[in-house]
């Protein structure tokens, strides 16, 4: 299973990154192996806007099933969920720990965006 994390920096022990469009890089961990792939998400961060809608087309085209955030917007939200991808939230901690708690089911499943746009 392929699951995309936002994160601060690009590897597992890396801090969750709350902000998903804003967040620094996007980390592709093929499980259960924990393979990491690394995707730079500076344009995303640098963006006037569009941010979201970015990270999603990066999310999406990386064909990751999940993704695994502190918060997602609505445009975000609606296209990670047409692609079929669910968004699950989490408070922090490292993007290994988030792994693991999605891979315990003690993540929560997001059933809509949980910020407004430009958060």
């Amino acid at each position: 299973m392929k699951i995309a994390v936002t994160a601060a920096g690009p590897d597992l022990s890396s801090r969750v990154d709350q902000r998903f469009g804003r967040a620094r890089f996007l980390l592709l961990v093929d499980t259960p192996e924990r393979l990491v792939k690394v995707i730079d998400n500076r344009a995303g961060m640098d963006a006037m806007q569009g941010a979201g809608i970015q990270a999603a087309q990066s999310v999406i085209d990386s064909e990751a099933s999940v993704l695994i955030t502190g918060h997602c917007g609505p445009k975000a939200f609606r296209a990670l969920k047409a692609a079929g991808i669910h968004v699950y939230l989490t408070p922090g901690g490292t993007v290994d720990e988030a792994i693991s708690r999605f891979q315990t089911n003690e993540l929560e499943l997001a059933p809509a965006a949980d910020v407004e746009g430009h958060w």
